[in-house]
């Protein structure tokens, strides 16, 4: 099936040249396309395998990507279950670009798709996608708005902070935490700075989100090469009353200074 497929893709790239649908070529994709408009929890999936193998396949071919990428979009914008959003999302997560930015971040909203549009958004390296990111904080409460927080700590989004930074004081112990620890993850000097800032005001239940989120933001500021700010983090950490970060920020103190631990 997958030499078959593979000789598909190089007829459709010399059809795309003629000004062809790039999907018109191969009729196990019209199907598996058809199959996936019809999807829902708990039918088969084989018929979507020459999908999945079209996906992979365009891992090595540009214009494939981009066409399954647009189809991908024009069902997501459909009336198509939310099983059938899942399995586009996971498709797009694979061939999507900044293309596809606007259709996903739709879903960030979504109680049930916010963490599908999450795990695509965060996997496109455009600026697009992390402008989205940020733009559902104004747009997403609870869950939803913790999960979007995570996902700009796992991008390092650094400009994002403005937007994060007044998080911290949200009434939602759970909003203020991923806040931190987001802040924790971009590890800037700016986020650093917050984050000292944060650890004077911090209620007694944030306290422990807090100091690990300022122990990362140490870590990753260690990592870019920054020793002199990452040390006086570590100095300050050692005075925590937090068993696990004293002994991390003596251990990251010592190591900083070159000394045996």
């Amino acid at each position: 099936m997958l030499r078959q497929l593979l000789v598909a893709v190089g007829l459709m790239a010399a059809l795309c040249g003629a000004g062809i649908s790039t999907l018109a070529a191969d009729d196990s994709l019209d199907k598996a396309f058809e199959a996936l408009k019809a999807y829902d929890w708990g039918k088969e999936r084989a018929p979507l395998r020459p999908l999945e193998e079209a996906v992979a396949a365009a891992g090595k071919d540009a214009a494939l990507a981009k066409a399954l990428e647009k189809k991908l979009v024009e069902l997501l914008k459909s009336d198509v279950s939310q099983a059938a959003k899942d399995q586009i999302c996971r498709q797009l997560s694979l061939v999507g670009s900044a293309d596809c930015v606007p259709a996903v971040a739709e879903l960030l909203p979504d109680e049930k798709l916010s963490h599908m549009a999450r795990y695509v958004l965060e996997r496109i390296p455009a600026p697009e996608a992390s402008k989205a990111l940020r733009e559902a904080l104004g747009k997403t409460k609870g869950v939803q708005k913790v999960g979007v927080l995570n996902s700009l700590g796992v991008k390092r989004d650094a400009e994002s902070l403005p937007a994060i930074v007044p998080l911290l004081a949200d009434s939602d112990p759970q909003i203020a935490a991923a806040a931190a620890a987001a802040l924790g993850a971009i590890g800037t000097s700016e986020a650093a700075k917050a984050l000292a800032d944060f650890q004077g005001k911090a209620p007694e239940a944030l306290k422990l989100a807090a100091a690990d989120a300022y122990l990362a933001c140490a870590e990753a500021l260690l990592a870019a090469g920054k020793k002199a700010e990452a040390l006086a983090i570590y100095k300050e950490l050692t005075k925590s009353e937090i068993r696990h970060v004293k002994l991390a920020a003596t251990r990251g103190m010592m190591s900083v200074m070159g000394k045996k631990q």
